[in-house]
């Protein structure tokens, strides 16, 4: 078709699929899903004196979509090689599936790993002191009591930041928070080294100040989860997230020892800090706070996000959360209550594990600290294969037809009672290896808890998913400083560390119920005071 036309001649038949010369589209983001190209209607003036009977037709066809229009935004967004892959849509709503090459290779995929790069600096930051203690412990003369006190002193700021810092991620976003809570947890390790040099309270101060960093990054990557996943995918994004998470523990429980060999006690603590950094600079600059606003992502993986995202009632469809949350109402829910309990015994049996477990080693079965560090390591790559793989199924569940509540209620049932039992073999281990299996077993499949209440937050409440996780981590801090702190008085009473995994055990069974009972996968109308409800909840 020419690219000009006679105004003096009858226009006949001209659709909007016919538009397609180069020069006269412009094809850009819509909220709305389109099935041909959007146009420039603005620059189109020879429309403007049609007078044909069929020109009007058109004109007022035009008009429809200039209504569509003006939500698009002032970028053009680049037609990659997924487009020409799937570029017919299954039905008038738009693409309504994604084959694992396009998720694999796209751009929310891209965002998920950056998330698991985090989270996985986040953890190796975490770990060092787990290593660094028995070294720190026998130059101070410090008793077990003692320096699980040390270890707890990253609770103690992890404590502070969860409930500013989600409400923070509600409000501006996830990805301007995630970038500061790095630079200033990268800082603090990287200063490890001075404080410890200099005196026992900066030391402690340092750690916290890790601790009050960290407290924003799971609510950040729910944020940015539920802004760039569509709810059948959310599972697998957070498995994926998460596997970086626990690969930070390997990383860390691995690495440390090589490093302090190489460099000294705080070789690590230099090398992880200095890595935190760097991933702050490539997050700025290669990743978006939402898919609209990316100008790397193809017009198909948009249009797919957002018909998606259009019918389970995204985030974005609300106008911006209060900046004071309604903390009353949120704790009025059962369900609330139900995601406090459990991510409270989550970061009871985490941070146990994660603390001692090098210690339990090296004590109960007598190996040096470079071994205990690798039988630690172990389990947590195990919980990142079994994580994803919890997702995967947790998302074939969904799209099968099983409910959202069902679904969530069987990952935390086998996330809380599989971790029990397996506790429970750990206890009665004679040798290291069998000791690294039982451990193995727990861990990985606590797993699934990730597919339970985490990602049950951004389901009951989207519009809150920040600041109701931090009100549940907050909990989980108060427990994992009790189970940090408690562990080592336990130990030093009772002269065992199998008493206190029995313990953990016993809770981790109770906690399982209290799940069951009163959790759900629907929206609960957090506007409102009174019992709960929602949409009808399918068990």
């Amino acid at each position: 078709m020419n690219s000009t036309l006679s105004l003096n001649r009858p226009v006949r038949n001209y659709t909007l699929g016919s538009f397609k010369n180069p020069k006269l589209i412009e094809a850009r983001p819509s909220r709305h899903q389109l099935r041909s190209h959007l146009i420039d209607f603005s620059k189109l003036k020879w429309f403007r004196n049609v007078n044909s009977r069929t020109g009007s037709s058109v004109q007022q066809q035009l008009r429809d979509y200039s209504c569509e229009s003006r939500r698009i935004t002032s970028r053009r967004i680049r037609v990659s090689s997924n487009d020409a892959q799937f570029g017919s849509f299954p039905n008038k709503g738009g693409a309504e599936s994604s084959s694992f090459a396009e998720f694999i290779t796209s751009e929310r995929v891209k965002v998920v790993a950056m998330l698991a790069l985090s989270l996985a600096l986040c953890n190796a930051d975490r770990v060092v002191m787990s290593v660094a203690i028995v070294p720190l412990s026998l130059a101070h003369g410090w008793s077990r009591s003692f320096s699980g006190i040390v270890q707890s002193s990253f609770l103690w700021g992890y404590l502070i930041s969860p409930i500013a810092g989600g409400t923070l991620v509600d409000y501006y976003g996830g990805k301007a928070v995630m970038a500061c809570g790095v630079a200033l947890w990268s800082l603090a390790t990287f200063l490890t080294p001075w404080a410890a040099e200099n005196s026992l309270l900066a030391l402690l101060f340092a750690r916290a100040m890790l601790g009050v960093a960290e407290g924003v990054a799971l609510p950040c990557m729910n944020n940015m989860i539920a802004r760039w996943f569509p709810s059948t995918e959310r599972a697998r994004a957070v498995a994926m997230a998460m596997a970086g998470f626990q690969l930070g523990n390997a990383i860390g429980l691995t690495l440390s020892p090589i490093l302090m060999s190489q460099g000294g006690i705080f070789g690590p603590f230099v090398i992880f800090g200095l890595c935190g950094f760097l991933w702050v600079l490539v997050w700025l600059s290669a990743t978006s706070s939402t898919p609209d606003r990316s100008p790397q992502i193809s017009k198909y993986e948009l249009d797919y996000i957002m018909n998606k995202r259009q019918k389970s009632h995204a985030v974005e469809s609300k106008p911006k959360t209060k900046m004071i949350p309604p903390f009353r109402r949120l704790l009025s829910k059962m369900p609330t209550w139900s995601l406090i309990v459990a991510n409270a015994m989550h970061s009871w049996g985490f941070f146990v594990i994660l603390s001692w477990m090098p210690i339990y080693f090296n004590s109960v079965h007598h190996v040096d600290l470079r071994q205990a560090a690798w039988f630690s390591a172990v389990p947590w790559c195990m919980m990142a294969l079994t994580g994803y793989l919890a997702g995967l199924w947790s998302d074939t569940l969904i799209r099968n037809g099983t409910s959202i509540t069902l679904t969530r209620k069987i990952m935390q049932s086998i996330g809380f009672v599989g971790p029990a039992v397996a506790l429970v073999g750990l206890t009665a281990a004679k040798t290291p290896s069998t000791a690294s299996a039982w451990l193995s077993l727990a861990v990985g499949l606590k797993a699934f808890s990730h597919c339970g209440f985490l990602v049950n937050l951004q389901e009951i409440a989207p519009h809150y998913s920040g600041v109701l996780h931090g009100l549940s981590n907050t909990a989980g801090t108060f427990a994992a400083i009790i189970g940090t702190v408690g562990a080592g008085f336990f130990v030093e009473l009772v002269g065992s560390f199998q008493g206190f995994l029995l313990l953990t055990s016993l809770l981790y069974f109770l906690a399982a119920l209290f799940y069951i009972k009163f959790s759900t996968g629907e929206r609960v109308n957090f506007d409102e005071s009174g019992q709960y409800h929602s949409h009808h909840i399918n068990t």
